[in-house]
């Protein structure tokens, strides 16, 4: 039987044969493809004919044709539909991949053959997008060691297998946390009905009658917002924040001690002071100090706003007879209650007014207002019954099929993100991408939303249009193949649009009624966009600093003890804790994606500030010659030029702290 990961897809738009596909597929097809792969490279690198850019690296751009196809599925599934088997391959999977990632680029062939195009390149008649590839592909060899020689050439393939190794099981640790743990719930006082729905909806995915509450941050966070019950909020948040931290097989703190070790060590191999050198060189703030200065300056005022909220909501908390100090469990409960005073917002009012379905229309009508998008769903099968499909057209040009997975269960690790199954580029032949949005909201019928969860669901899709809109020869720098520090740009400049008055107008629509939600409550949902930032943003500065200072200096041998100095250096209130406390800090430690980078999201709100400004200094929040040039300079061009580059090509200059300052409503 022909496996069907390796076989030509005859679906339409060339889908994956999710129907016919096994877990018993996909050990075979990877090994399948690394052979394909390692024989690809090693005709490269053997080829007798001097270099080209032909011959070489567009040959290497198609070598993992059939890897990239195979990995594209599996890894899409392994983080939205986990099996134990699935689980149990990932381990497999992550050495054998770091492996042949390191065969590659330890080939001193290969090397040879970049390093005398890359010396030569002003004699080969490169365009600018070729030139830049060619950089690039350089600059991934060095940077891996393919320099080194002899016993520093071996350990460091040795210290990135076990870091990959590493990466699977703090994610795996951390997924087994949340989906093992819940909470029955007998008292459903004081809870609104969209609570106790997805409550209820929890308990059925488990098997189980009743209601429960678990780590899902759609369910758990509006449970901690709504519950009256300080015993069962203080339960479920120690809970929640002791994901990782548990003791036993699960506890990821040793994880996180050896990955820091890991990285310092390969930073040192490859010439570095430390690995925040390391990471931080090829992205836009470049080296630990800008990082810190751009956090140190949004802390302080944020510190001080949060302060000020503390004093307001413990006196709150002393107003209803509760002892003690405010507590992390008690803040969003007392500040939901402020937030209703202040703005007289009812969380259980405004969300039949946010409904999944209304907020994906939302979304995609502003694509088609910017970007002339258009949507079709899709009839296909799918990897899951929760998934949803669309082709995405212009013009009546096939440009994507996007899917949406935007449900949270047992089998999906939480948090959201993009992934694509294909990528865009033109060489060898178009190709359009496959793109995936997944994120973890709380199931119902219908599904309503938070105004976060709506704000989530279009962040994520501005990583999708970037995607979408891609438009580069190479698959290498195609869509978000750019530095991790403008990565957020095209998705948090998106958030913008759900702000727009005439969107929400439109699309938040009552789900029963269908009437529009009210004018009063519009204009009081938009007037409390700033309410409680100082806590969020406390929350994140604090665990990109923590993330930075790990990773700036020697590596500590208790990160634990290491995050508590540096949260005590900085003043950390007493009653908020960081966003992503160290064993689930799964931005940092499941891979080194966001490693030193965490901050990357504040460095991309400097720049999605200003760009959302470009649009309000044209009047139109839909001005056309704007977007033309938000697609021409950043959606569509990947990372075929530097980031600082696109940016001041679509704005003219490169902005300061003050547009973010002054949208989180910070600014003195």
């Amino acid at each position: 039987m022909t496996n069907p990961l390796l076989a030509d897809w005859q679906s339409d738009f060339q889908l994956p044969p999710f129907a016919d596909i096994t877990d018993a597929d996909f050990a075979p097809a990877f090994e399948a493809a690394m052979a394909e792969g390692r024989a690809a490279y090693a005709a490269i690198a053997e080829n007798a004919d001097a270099p080209s850019y032909a011959n070489t690296v567009e040959a290497m751009e198609q070598a993992d044709a059939v890897l990239d196809r195979v990995a594209g599925v599996f890894f899409n599934l392994a983080g939205a539909d986990s099996t134990p088997a699935r689980e149990a391959l990932q381990r497999e999977l992550s050495p054998k991949l770091s492996a042949y990632s390191s065969q590659i680029v330890n080939n001193r062939a290969l090397f040879d053959r970049i390093e005398t195009l890359w010396q030569a390149r002003d004699t080969l008649g490169l365009d600018a997008e070729q030139d830049r590839v060619l950089m690039l592909y350089r600059r991934m060899f060095v940077r891996a060691g393919a320099a080194l020689e002899g016993d520093a050439a071996a350990r460091l393939t040795d210290v990135k297998s076990r870091l990959a190794s590493l990466g699977t099981q703090f994610t795996q640790n951390l997924l087994a946390d949340e989906r093992g743990w819940y909470m029955p719930l007998d008292d459903l006082s004081g809870l609104p009905d969209f609570v106790i729905s997805s409550a209820s909806a929890a308990a059925e995915e488990r098997g189980m009658e009743g209601h429960v509450i678990t780590l899902s941050r759609s369910l758990i966070v509006p449970f901690l917002q709504l519950s009256k019950r300080r015993d069962l909020r203080e339960r479920a948040y120690t809970a929640w924040t002791g994901r990782g931290a548990n003791g036993g097989d699960t506890d990821n703190r040793a994880i996180a001690a050896e990955v820091l070790a890991l990285r310092a060590e390969r930073a040192k191999l490859l010439g570095y002071d430390s690995f925040a050198d390391y990471k931080l060189e090829t992205e836009m703030a470049g080296t630990p100090d800008a990082v810190r200065d751009l956090l140190m300056q949004v802390w302080k005022p944020a510190r001080a706003k949060a302060m000020g909220d503390a004093t307001k909501l413990e006196a709150m908390l002393q107003a209803d007879g509760e002892s003690g100090p405010l507590q992390p469990w008690d803040w969003r409960y007392y500040a939901e209650k402020l937030r209703r005073a202040e703005y007289d917002l009812d969380e259980a009012a405004l969300k039949p007014y946010l409904s999944l379905d209304n907020m994906i229309a939302a979304a995609f009508d502003c694509a088609q207002k910017l970007f002339r998008l258009e949507f079709r769903a899709l009839d296909v099968p799918l990897y899951h019954a929760d998934a949803r499909a669309w082709e995405v057209t212009r013009d009546g040009r096939h440009m994507a099929v996007f899917i949406g997975d935007y449900f949270a269960r047992g089998s999906k690790r939480s948090g959201a993100w993009c992934s694509t199954m294909r990528s865009q580029r033109k060489l060898g032949g178009e190709v359009r991408p496959i793109v995936v949005n997944i994120c973890n909201f709380a199931k119902g019928d219908p599904a309503l939303l938070s105004y976060d969860d709506a704000r989530t669901l279009f962040h994520e899709f501005g990583h999708a249009l970037h995607q979408i809109l891609s438009d580069v020869t190479h698959g290498f720098i195609s869509g978000t193949s750019v530095a991790r520090d403008f990565v957020e740009l095209p998705s948090q400049l998106y958030e913008h649009w759900l702000e727009v008055p005439e969107v929400l107008a439109e699309h938040a629509r009552h789900v029963e009624t269908g009437a529009a939600m009210p004018q009063e409550m519009l204009d009081r949902l938009l007037g409390a966009q700033n309410f409680d930032q100082g806590f969020s943003t406390v929350e994140y500065v604090a665990s990109a600093l923590v993330d930075l200072e790990f990773h700036a200096g020697p590596p500590p041998s208790d990160p634990m003890q290491k995050q508590a100095e540096v949260l005590d250096a900085l003043g950390m209130p007493q009653a908020i804790r960081m966003r992503h406390a160290t064993p689930h800090f799964a931005h940092v430690f499941s891979g080194d994606g966001y490693s030193s980078g965490y901050y990357s999201y504040m460095w991309s709100e400097v720049m999605d500030a200003d760009a959302f400004d470009a649009f309000r200094e044209a009047g139109d929040a839909f001005d056309p010659a704007t977007a033309a040039k938000l697609e021409r300079f950043i959606l569509s061009a990947g990372g075929s030029a530097e980031a600082e580059t696109l940016y001041t090509a679509f704005r003219g200059r490169m902005p300061g702290v003050d547009a973010l300052l002054r949208g989180r409503g910070l600014a003195a």
